[in-house]
């Protein structure tokens, strides 16, 4: 295939993925084994192994990262992301992902959250081959590829990769973490339309435990999402809802009092699994914040 068709070509894929990928915030092994575009299926993953080379394409097409697998993928400390040489010969699999490099060609990166379950980030790059360390260097956006040195980012480029990393990788794995286990609908009114749901951080990213777990995240509709974060929604330790009393007084239309006012006094729909439910303590200081702007 020719250099600017397969461009072509994995552009349409990376948006119908994403397309795809509005409805649960995650994708299945089938669906990426399945993958139609325009009639034709294409294979967006290996059966067997953690990259996909298709035969008629010039480069790699799709890397995994498994943070729980046997290879040494990793955030390097400037924010770019360290993806293992497969086993074996400096070449073998690991040739068309070397000529994803020389072709400036844009991968898509699966990030496995649970057997059979990825967090799909489209359009990332090779930007370096470190054949000491075995490894490629991986851009997680376009702009990441015209940095000086991969290797040595200066201090604007790794803030830039920073904040990069916590869009294109963080915030995403997170969303697609919290809606699988809240089975893609609000903790609060049950909405089960994942494009208009978000999943909220109990105690802000960056705060004291205020880590990007699923016990640390609740999967809200975007106005409850918005109330919680202003406090006029309040979620007590043992999962009950709580609305401001001031919005409770106030008389306005049937928004307010089917979407907000009702609410209150609801149990909160929590996952099934022990591990996955808000942590009582988190609840607390949230719920904490939210008597104190009462």
């Amino acid at each position: 295939m020719e250099r600017d068709a397969e461009a072509i070509l994995r552009e349409e894929i990376f948006l119908h993925l994403e397309e795809l990928v509005g409805d649960t915030g995650v994708v299945t092994r089938e669906q990426l084994w399945d993958f139609t575009l325009n009639g034709q299926t294409h294979r967006l993953i290996d059966r067997n192994r953690g990259i996909r080379n298709p035969k008629d394409m010039l480069a790699t097409l799709s890397i995994l990262s498994d943070p729980k697998g046997k290879y040494a993928d990793e955030e390097l400390h400037d924010s770019l992301f360290a993806y293992a040489y497969r086993e074996g010969s400096v070449e073998g699999d690991n040739k068309k992902l070397r000529a994803a490099l020389t072709h400036k060609l844009p991968l898509l990166l699966l990030r496995k959250i649970a057997d059979g379950v990825f967090v799909p980030v489209p359009r990332v790059y090779v930007v370096a081959d470190d054949q000491p360390n075995r490894q490629f260097l991986i851009a997680l956006n376009e702009d990441l590829r015209m940095v000086s040195d991969p290797l040595k980012l200066q201090p604007l480029e790794r803030q830039y990769a920073e904040r990069v990393t916590k869009q294109r990788l963080h915030q995403p794995e997170f969303r697609g973490r919290v809606l699988r286990a809240y089975e893609c609908r609000c903790a609060v009114c049950h909405l089960k339309h994942a494009k208009l749901l978000d999943a909220a951080h109990i105690i802000a990213d960056g705060e004291p435990n205020g880590s990007p777990t699923v016990d640390n995240g609740l999967s809200l509709c975007k106005i409850h999402h918005a109330a919680y974060d202003e406090n006029f929604l309040g979620i007590t330790p043992d999962f009950e809802v709580r609305i401001n009393q001031a919005l409770l007084d106030e008389i306005d239309g049937p928004m307010l009092r089917h979407g907000i006012q009702e609410m209150h006094g609801r149990r909160l729909f929590v996952p099934a699994k022990d591990r996955e439910k808000p942590g009582a303590d988190r609840l607390a200081v949230r719920f904490a914040e939210f008597q104190a702007a009462s």
